[in-house]
């Protein structure tokens, strides 16, 4: 406990902010009560991890959460690795609407300076991927952008992109995407020695240029450029969308390409339109979650003409997309979005010889339409980091409505150009007096029928997720979906392809074949006490849909008895 103290005491005079809560959190420790034991431990627990996502947890005093201090010893290792590698490196640094997130913009910018970088600042609130394509445009060799995406309100994180001059010839397709191992180790070491030094990285007062706010006209441009490229002029003023950036820094930028590319019939969700670190209208920030798109949807209820829902999260990367069916608004998977956006770039693709790649817990639709019209396909681990490093990409996405549509244009997922090329779609749809969802069927009847779902079960700790899914790998289900024999393949085994390309993952998967394929994937968070399942089933294009869904509905009971812990 002296330990704990001291650290806490020193960490007061690091960061006068927080002094308050832990002078009143060490004066309640003293007193033995256990709530202030508790948040001591976990402030002062080791050191926040830097991984691929670079930074991210809660705000609040501590070695463990998000603060001025953790956040200039982070920006001070990412400068002495670039250093190490270039001359004068060019930092590209931006920042959503998150609390603290311009504070900690301002801190980075600081410090890369006073280190020997040339800095160059947005000058207001950006989302994602217009910060990925500036560390492209402007030809700079880290990026910088402080945000935690749609995690909760109380958090904040730091995403960090490399170009090419600090990767090198050993990561030939990874420039300008997110890092991967062991670079992402290689910078952690350097945060750490800033970590357990007795100094406090040189902070400079000034010395950084502000970006012109033209980057948000140079990307639209670029986009706009990219959809004549894969579209025939359609009647995209016809196209009736409600839109909700659920109270993130999309709406800006989104608006104007809109507008620019001939979608000017787009209403906003106006209680989610402007930036709000607190989320006031959604229980949790993501699309994903149940009730996110409530609003929207009531909106689109008072628009009796509406066609399309587009909504993203926070820093608008991600994607999500509602169709009226029957009367209803439902969200479409992002499988399902995926294939048709993919359907939607095929021509383009095959045309300029460009591959696809989707993630391994995605949906099979897409790899089996690419080799209907002859593109490559490429199926990757989860995560953009592997997506976006695809040779010869010219489209990648991952279920968790993800999507990569102009990897030339910005080597991450990014919902705002995703965006554009589904609206694009189902407005040449209308006017063809059609739309997504018939579109989607006729899909399904040259692919064949898939229903995807993620079921994550909460454990009491990240370590009894791993021995749930050691355990599933000694003793494997017997039958899937009233299904046999189980097909296994253990993703930790160096053997099997995928970790022969990329590397041994801690992830099962159970898989059935036959007319209906059910397929099970399992894995445990590698930050949260979770374990996350994978269920999928997929049939043959004359396989009746009730069949499909028959086989799901029994897949979701297995997948629920084989993780259940209590």
């Amino acid at each position: 406990m002296d330990e704990l103290f001291t650290a806490a005491q020193t960490w007061m005079d690091l960061d006068p902010e927080h002094a308050e809560i832990l002078a009143n959190e060490i004066s309640a420790a003293r007193r033995e009560e256990d709530w202030a034991i508790a948040a001591l431990t976990a402030r002062f627990a080791g050191y926040l991890t830097f991984g691929t996502a670079g930074l991210r947890a809660p705000l609040g005093p501590g070695t463990t959460r998000m603060n001025k201090v953790v956040v200039q010893r982070a920006a001070a290792g990412i400068a002495d690795f670039a250093r190490e590698r270039t001359d004068e490196p060019v930092v590209v640094i931006s920042y959503d609407a998150r609390h603290r997130s311009k504070d900690f913009a301002i801190d980075s910018a600081a410090v890369f300076t006073a280190a020997g970088c040339r800095v160059k600042l947005m000058p207001t609130t950006t989302p994602t991927p217009v910060l990925a394509f500036a560390l492209k445009y402007l030809a700079a060799d880290v990026g910088i952008m402080v945000t935690a995406s749609h995690n909760p309100p109380s958090d904040n994180g730091y995403k960090v992109y490399l170009g090419p001059r600090l990767l090198g010839a050993d990561d030939p397709t990874g420039a300008y995407a997110q890092i991967t191992s062991p670079t992402d180790q290689l910078i952690a070491t350097n945060i750490h020695a800033w970590n357990i030094a007795t100094q406090q990285p040189e902070l400079a007062s000034s010395g950084w240029e502000l970006i012109s706010q033209d980057i948000n006209n140079d990307y639209i441009e670029a986009v706009s450029q990219f959809l004549g490229s894969v579209s025939s002029p359609v009647a995209r003023s016809a196209l009736n969308i409600v839109y909700t950036p659920l109270h993130g820094v999309g709406a800006g930028v989104f608006c104007h390409l809109m507008d620019a590319t001939g979608f000017n019939t787009v209403s906003v969700v106006d209680q989610q339109v402007d930036p709000d670190p607190a989320f006031p209208t959604v229980a949790f920030p993501n699309p994903e979650e149940p009730g996110a798109l409530d609003l929207a949807i009531s909106t689109a209820g008072s628009l009796p003409e509406t066609d399309l829902i587009i909504a993203h999260d926070p820093d608008a990367d991600r994607l999500a997309v509602a169709v009226p069916v029957a009367g209803e608004w439902r969200r479409l998977s992002g499988d399902h979005v995926g294939l048709l956006v993919g359907a939607r770039l095929m021509p383009y693709l095959a045309a300029n010889n460009l591959a696809i790649s989707s993630s391994v817990v995605s949906a099979p639709q897409l790899a089996r339409l690419a080799a209907h019209h002859g593109v490559p396909h490429e199926t990757t681990p989860t995560g953009f980091k592997w997506i976006c490093r695809v040779p010869n990409l010219g489209f990648g996405y991952e279920e968790a409505l993800g999507y990569a549509v102009a990897p030339h244009v910005v080597n991450d997922k990014d919902g705002l150009s995703a965006a554009v090329v589904i609206a694009d779609l189902a407005a040449e749809l209308k006017a063809e007096g059609s739309n997504l969802v018939e579109y989607l069927q006729e899909l399904t009847g040259l692919v064949g029928a898939t229903i995807t779902d993620q079921i994550s079960v909460q454990v009491p700790s990240p370590s009894v997720g791993s021995l749930l899914v050691d355990d599933l790998r000694t003793n494997p289900p017997l039958k899937l979906a009233q299904q046999s024999p189980v097909i296994a393949v253990d993703y930790a085994n160096a053997q099997v392809e995928l970790a022969q390309r990329y590397g041994p993952m801690n992830m099962v998967e159970f898989s059935t074949e036959g007319l209906v394929t059910a397929r099970l994937m399992i894995r445990p968070s590698g930050t949260e006490p979770k374990v996350k399942c994978y269920v999928s089933v997929s049939a043959t294009p004359d396989t009746p849909f009730e069949t499909v869904q028959a086989a799901m509905v029994d897949l979701r009971e297995d997948a629920a008895n084989l993780v259940n812990v209590e």
